[in-house]
């Protein structure tokens, strides 16, 4: 279980806010503080560089859908590695995000709403156990472009990837998370780092820990007015079937840099819909930090202060997560019942039951990788978590990835039964259960755990696998 959360209940988050008479529900506008500051600005509150990364990562995961086997190889992959490692001022057509009749959308271009954002710069400096060659988080993306360049569709059937998810799911954890948790909420709100007395930068709007919480909000991709929201509403925000929720300022267009639902957000109120409060709870803490932030009035922070803004910290970070966690329960879940489909004719197995499962291992992946990018090690639950995952799952003739040769290509030399591997997706679900306190556990499948372990009593080959 996370330790450092000092967690405050979403009634006790939500009471305070809506206590606080001097601030409106919605996550800003904040009055300019920063004292040396002499431009025109009345709002302090400042995040499009996250929105642009937010969109970025989605963006990728379209493009990686638009491989054709080979024939585009070369100009998808300068494509792709355009969204994630983008020159400064390099405009770039929004992909992920383009408005539909009943759902219009302000922006079209990435410069519309930030022009120096990208994602390479920002993605998880450490290795990453998870993926074969001992990879670097940028190093593991520009892994997956290639190979999603060359792929048909955005898939590799013979491998049971599906790359878009990989790609996605994955930079989720080690930019969005990674960059709230254990740079924004970390560091920087330490007493030196970007101190409140002084503006961010030269020049600057705002100060220094007004900018790295709002920073850090962006990064989490919830609209500003989520307290106003259901999750069902924020959820079909980005689904863009849900625009009177979104249109928060009645201006007939959904703003993607206030308005839209992103990343850890979605997923937020996609666990919440089971009756969960992760959206509602992050949302008030990320206000509630805030406050204290703007009622300093640029000063610098009290220790008292700065105490209660690193509590709403750990909450969120304890927040997202589970939010990643539940994700990842989620589609194990999702795996194990894929199978479950599968065994029923295994010989026989359909291309529309297969892509959903190669669809939901990528999902299950990405989410697992994304899990281990935050502020804490996860020392032996990461270990147990790669291993009863794998570098990829059962192909149809129940072989699977054990690593990449010297040139990066896939090695496939081990086998995995479809019923060890469903005994795997249990025991990755027990493994959340028990570390990290899931609560929504959509999918959930433990209750077969014992009945499985049975059937699998006799394997002395085990289910686990490097």
């Amino acid at each position: 279980m996370m330790t450092r959360s000092l967690k405050l209940g979403t009634s006790v988050l939500v009471a305070a806010l809506l206590s606080g008479a001097a601030f409106a529900e919605s996550y800003g506008p904040y009055p300019i503080t920063e004292k040396s500051y002499s431009g025109d600005k009345t709002n302090s509150v400042a995040y499009t560089g996250q929105v642009a990364r937010n969109i970025m990562i989605d963006s990728l995961k379209k493009l990686a859908g638009q491989a054709d086997g080979g024939a585009n190889a070369e100009e998808l992959k300068d494509t792709m590695m355009l969204y994630f490692a983008r020159g400064n001022k390099e405009d770039l057509a929004i992909v992920s995000h383009k408005g539909k009749d009943g759902f219009p959308i302000t922006q079209t271009m990435l410069n519309e709403i930030s022009s120096g954002a990208n994602l390479v710069g920002k993605t998880y400096g450490g290795l990453v156990p998870g993926w074969p060659g001992n990879k670097t988080g940028a190093e593991v993306v520009e892994h997956m472009i290639h190979h999603a360049a060359m792929s048909e569709g955005g898939v590799s059937n013979d491998l049971g990837y599906d790359w878009g998810q990989l790609i996605q799911k994955f930079l989720i954890g080690a930019v969005s998370y990674n960059q709230a948790v254990d740079n924004y909420l970390d560091e920087k709100m330490t007493a030196d780092n970007k101190p409140n007395n002084k503006p961010y930068s030269d020049g600057a709007a705002y100060t220094g820990k007004e900018h790295s919480w709002d920073e850090a909000f962006g990064y989490f991709g919830a609209p500003a007015h989520a307290l106003d929201l259901s999750a069902g509403d924020a959820y079909g925000i980005s689904k863009k079937t849900a625009f009177d929720a979104g249109d928060a300022n009645g201006d007939g267009t959904i703003d993607l840099k206030s308005e839209m639902t992103f990343g850890n957000a979605y997923y937020a109120a996609d666990a919440d819909k089971s009756g969960t409060d992760y959206l509602q709870t992050i949302t008030a803490a990320f206000i509630e930090g805030r406050k204290v932030i703007t009622a300093a009035d640029g000063e610098a922070l009290s220790e008292a202060e700065l105490a209660q803004v690193q509590a709403y910290a750990a909450t969120i970070e304890d927040e997202m997560t589970r939010v990643l966690a539940e994700a990842t329960f989620k589609y194990a879940g999702s795996v194990y019942g894929d199978i479950e489909k599968i065994r029923a004719d295994k010989n026989n197995i359909s291309d529309e039951l297969y892509r959903d499962y190669i669809k939901h291992w990528g999902e299950l992946k990405g989410f697992a990788m994304a899990l281990q990018t935050g502020r804490e090690n996860l020392g032996g639950t990461a270990v147990r978590l790669n291993r009863l995952i794998g570098y990829g799952p059962p192909t149809k003739d129940e072989s699977v990835v054990t690593g990449i040769d010297a040139d990066g290509n896939f090695v496939k030399d081990g086998k995995m039964s479809w019923n060890a591997y469903q005994l795997n997706m249990l025991k990755v679900q027990d493994l959340l259960i028990k570390e990290f306190g899931v609560e929504a556990r959509k999918n959930d499948g433990t209750e077969n755990l014992a009945n499985l372990i049975k059937v699998l009593d006799s394997d002395s080959g085990g289910a686990e696998t490097d």
